[in-house]
């Protein structure tokens, strides 16, 4: 069974860091483009970050760029997102998702996800 089960959120104070995980299980990352995606109260979810099956590539989206980074270690078969300079608009629950494919950079299609992770950001 294709499983991805994310960690390390929880609360943090505005300009602090929180470096979330997304272990897979049931298969291996290596042929999947990964995305971290985040749904606040009231809002749609939106895309964050993403990265290729590869590693080589990667995408942000522009209210993130410069404080996280998305990285892959294929030996953990898990995906990171480390997001410094927290700000309180990034308070959501933030979920990984892969979908097979080596040529994207970002998961398209029927996507696998996790059951997501809360992060708040407060004072």
């Amino acid at each position: 069974q294709l499983q991805l089960v994310e960690s390390g959120g929880g609360l943090v104070q505005p300009g602090g860091s929180l470096r979330l995980s997304c272990a897979a299980s049931g298969f291996t990352l290596d042929a999947y483009a990964i995305g971290w995606f985040r749904q606040a109260p009231g809002k749609e979810r939106e895309r964050v970050s993403c990265i290729s099956s590869s590693g080589g590539a990667t995408n942000y989206a522009d209210s993130v760029k410069g404080r996280f980074t998305i990285s892959r270690d294929t030996a953990k078969n898990s995906v990171y997102l480390q997001m410094n300079s927290l700000k309180p608009e990034d308070t959501a629950v933030y979920y990984c998702a892969a979908a097979p494919g080596t040529g994207y950079v970002c998961p398209i299609g029927t996507k696998t996800w996790g059951q997501g992770i809360q992060v708040a950001v407060s004072s």
